[in-house]
Order: C-alpha cells, then sequence, then structure tokens
C-alpha cells in the first residue's frame, strides 16, 4: 500500500487516454479504406476484433501504473 501518492498514475491516465485517440484515429482513417465495400456481416468481426485488441497490452501497463514494474 502507497503512503504517497505516485506520478505514475496521472502520467499512466493521460498516456492511456492519448493511445486510446490515436489507436481510434488510425483504426477511423485506416480501416474503411480496407473493408469498407464488404459487407456488415464481414466488417463486424473484424471492428469486433480491433475493439478487442487494445485490451491486449492494458494488464502490464496498468501493473506499471501501480507498482512501477512491467510485470
Amino acid at each position: 500500500m502507497r503512503d504517497q501518492p505516485s506520478w505514475r498514475l496521472p502520467v499512466g491516465i493521460l498516456a492511456l487516454l492519448a493511445g486510446l485517440i490515436a489507436y481510434g484515429l488510425l483504426i477511423a482513417r485506416y480501416v474503411p479504406e480496407l473493408i469498407g465495400d464488404w459487407p456488415a456481416w464481414g466488417q463486424a468481426p473484424i471492428y469486433l476484433a480491433l475493439g478487442i485488441v487494445w485490451l491486449l497490452p492494458l494488464r502490464r501497463f496498468l501493473i506499471w501504473m501501480e507498482t512501477g514494474r512491467w510485470g
């Protein structure tokens, strides 16, 4: 348990927000050009996967925010 606030929490939250915005903008910019002509049933799994894939590094990032270690 921490006695003092850590600089990692606000920096981590800002980095997470910036990363999610950048990821969302990249997806919104480039993916419709690649799959925009596909039927909706073909686009849905792609967008579902892209909506989940950003969660993969999140666990280690949250551990770093809390403890300062990456593992």
